[in-house]
């Protein structure tokens, strides 16, 4: 766990594009999105006293305006003519797959540098056991223990937030 920044400015400034980039892909439109992390922060400043997590807190802020401007606005487009084919509303899917990667962003934001550097090396760069053990100077058997554990740590997390993968 990372300590909470001493102020809400260094938040704002560190977190507000990723948290957009979030709050466009739930709602689909960046003007909505922009307003939802405009009242997310205004929200955390006046509580910025009793949040231990900043950045936890923010994502989940938005993502519960975001819930909450969905379905607020349903009725609205039942109204509307059903001959309309277009509807710039994300599908559950869409919106699903958005909450899925901010949570493994800010998951990933919170996890060692040396697990970030072990996933890098396997899922980014392709990288056998053997030639990660090369690189950070761990044992093959090790490498394979920690990138297990990293992973389940990751899937016990995403499940606690509510986020199921698909098992095919």
């Amino acid at each position: 766990m990372t300590p909470k920044p001493a102020s809400i400015v260094v938040v704002f400034e560190s977190e507000e594009s990723g948290l957009l980039r979030y709050a466009i892909g739930l709602v689909g439109r960046r003007t909505v999105a922009e307003e939802i992390v405009q009242e997310t922060f205004l929200r955390l400043h006046q509580c910025w006293a009793e949040v231990e997590n900043p950045r936890a807190w923010l994502y989940r802020g938005v993502r519960n305006l975001a819930i909450n401007h969905l379905r607020d606005r349903k009725p609205e487009s039942e109204l509307k003519d059903d001959t309309a084919t277009s509807d710039d509303s994300p599908t559950p899917e869409v919106m699903g797959k958005n909450e899925a990667i901010g949570m493994m962003r800010l998951l990933l934001a919170e996890m060692s540098e040396e697990d970030k550097t072990l996933l890098q090396l396997k899922y980014h760069d392709d990288l056998k056991y053997q030639q990660i053990s090369q690189r950070t100077g761990l044992s093959v058997s090790n490498v394979g223990y920690r990138l297990h554990h990293v992973l389940k740590g990751l899937a016990d997390a995403l499940r606690h937030a509510g986020i199921e993968g698909s098992r095919g």
